[in-house]
């Protein structure tokens, strides 16, 4: 159904920065997104040209071999093209900066300068450029004459950017027979972001419903519950789950909810190897997204070996130990690049949930970076102001409040300080040059910026006057939050507040011999890794537990039972 080309978009252009609306590659300066993804790609070749010792063309081939067997026809199909020229320029000991300018993937923008993410060659960039442009027009006109000004139009890319785009504009399952918002494949937004729906035939039938006629024939809020107990005759939902406060725990936020994460093999030349890429379709058909192993709706074992480590760990999961009536009533709708205006247009309202037949919830809503984060060089006035912030976060709760079935709950997560990030690596080396030591996270962030597409350019800076200021607004729009939290009420929910707390879970993790560079993605130097996510949800639910114990709900005396009975309830 799904066709199989995602090769490059996932190794390139989403170096850094995941595509999440059609048009992205147009963005930025410098040649933007097409610059950075023609710069790794032909780092990583020029650096398994030397790891085997072997020449460029050879290279590129190895890399294409380590794919999954359906996608390195494509990726042959997008590397012949430039194959050649790339592998002339390496030979000539080019750096990859000069050889994407040498092609025309990177430009020099009036009012610019030449950005670089390699070591500057010794001639300095601009005299690099004007020598070698010269040397490769024959590649300048056959881009012209072919339409190959994006990376994009490039035959066996094209289609993988269609899909790409086609999988990233969407926060609903593309398989739902019943359309109840519910599915029974794992990616494109079904299991792995909802929980698993038991009957795609039968819109009534989801996770968290409330049970139809006890559940005795079936199972229709799909908790694995069902049947009649044969001493009492009763309904088993009746007997285990009545009375125990069910609940779902749904999060409505952005790419930190989401759990963010690319594999730092794929930017390591000695790491590149076929099992750093098995579960490359499944990663890039969840947007490079791991909402089953994240902070909010993590439910499963880690099983995904070395490209993704550390414990699981999430609020839902922590419910679902409390009642296990709760069992895969977990939406997360975290969105890459989500923020408050995208909260109140789109994100919020894909949320499912029947205010009459389903059960309460429990709703994380938490935007903890993009309001104020965003890669314009006049960063400061593109971000959101506090009355916009208001207003935004005010709709977001009225629209809820008219879903929610009564009983619900709803927390808001405060922005982060992300200047800890800047201070955590920026003298670390960055995965894309640790083969040599040859390029920090401060030159990755300096890059980024140069090409305007930074996800964070007021954070992921040098510049400590940005960096506080950014910090700032991020305190100022916590404020708003804390100030709606007091003065605003609900007919269907409660409404508290709680600091986003990484500061807490990094100082924790020194305090236990850690260090806080530990729990940053490394490949972008702007979210939490998979530790920090376990350690959040332990953070978070301390917390509730702490201060807002009706938040999480009674135990239900009937766990083990209910265990005994069901086992593992299905599963997800």
């Amino acid at each position: 159904m799904w066709r199989s080309l995602r090769l490059l978009c996932a190794v390139t252009f989403l170096t850094l920065l995941p595509p999440t609306r059609a048009g992205f590659m147009a963005r930025g300066a410098n040649g933007g997104p097409n610059c950075s993804a023609c710069a790794s790609l032909v780092g990583l070749v020029e650096q398994l040209a030397q790891v085997y010792n072997e020449d460029a063309v050879k290279a590129l081939d190895r890399f294409c071999s380590f794919l999954p067997d359906q996608l390195q026809a494509p990726c042959r199909a997008g590397a012949k093209i430039f194959a050649p020229y790339i592998a002339e320029a390496i030979y000539n000991k080019e750096t990859p900066d000069v050889v994407c300018h040498a092609i025309g993937f990177c430009k020099v923008d009036p009012g610019h300068q030449a950005c670089h993410l390699f070591p500057v060659p010794k001639e300095g960039m601009e005299a690099a450029l004007r020598r070698t442009q010269p040397m490769y027009q024959e590649v300048m006109k056959m881009r012209q004459q072919h339409g190959y000004a994006d990376i994009c139009n490039i035959p066996g890319i094209k289609e993988i950017c269609d899909i790409i785009n086609r999988a990233f504009n969407s926060h609903l399952p593309a398989e739902d027979l019943d359309k109840d918002g519910f599915s029974t494949i794992k990616t494109f937004r079904g299991s792995s972001w909802r929980g698993k729906d038991c009957n795609d035939l039968d819109s009534r039938h989801h996770p968290g419903a409330r049970p139809i006629n006890g559940d005795v024939l079936t199972d229709s809020n799909c908790n694995g519950i069902s049947g009649l107990d044969s001493e009492t005759g009763l309904p088993y939902e009746d007997l285990l789950c009545n009375g125990t406060e069910p609940r779902g725990m749904i999060l409505l936020g952005d790419s930190i909810g989401a759990h963010f994460h690319l594999p730092p093999q794929w930017f390591e030349a000695k790491s590149l190897n076929p099992s750093v890429f098995k579960d490359l379709l499944f990663i890039l058909e969840n947007e490079i997204d791991w909402p089953e192993l994240s902070a909010a709706t993590g439910h499963m074992n880690n099983t995904f070996g070395e490209v993704i480590k550390g414990p699981v760990d999430s609020i839902y999961m922590r419910l679902r130990e409390r009642n296990r009536c709760n069992h895969r009533d977990y939406q997360n709708i975290g969105v890459n690049g989500g923020r408050s205006g995208s909260m109140n247009s789109t994100i919020v309202r894909s949320l499912v949930r029947n205010r009459m037949s389903d059960y309460p919830a429990l709703v994380n809503i938490e935007v903890v970076g993009n309001d104020v984060c965003n890669g314009h060089p006049d960063t400061l006035s593109r971000m959101t102001k506090p009355d916009e912030f208001r207003k935004n976060m005010l709709d977001t709760l009225q629209y809820l409040d008219g879903v929610l079935p009564a009983g619900s709950h709803v927390w808001l997560t405060g922005l982060a300080n992300g200047s800890l990030l800047y201070d955590n690596v920026h003298d670390r080396i960055y995965p894309l040059g640790s083969l040599r030591n040859d390029i920090t996270y401060t030159d990755f962030y300096n890059y980024m910026t140069c090409l305007e597409i930074s996800p964070c350019a007021g954070w992921l800076t040098d510049n400590s006057t940005l960096r506080y200021l950014t910090t700032k607004r991020a305190f100022e729009l916590s404020d708003v939050l804390k100030n709606i939290t007091a003065t605003s009420e609900y007919k269907n929910f409660d409404l508290v507040y709680l600091d986003i707390g990484i500061d807490e879970v990094i100082a924790e993790w020194e305090a236990n011999g850690g260090e806080g560079w530990q729990l940053i993605e490394p490949v972008d130097g702007f979210h939490i890794n998979q530790q920090a996510n376990a350690l959040a949800a332990a953070h978070f639910w301390k917390q509730l537990e702490k201060e807002y114990p009706d938040l999480v709900g009674k135990v239900n005396p009937n766990n083990d039972r209910i265990k005994e009975l069901f086992g593992d309830q299905g599963g997800y």
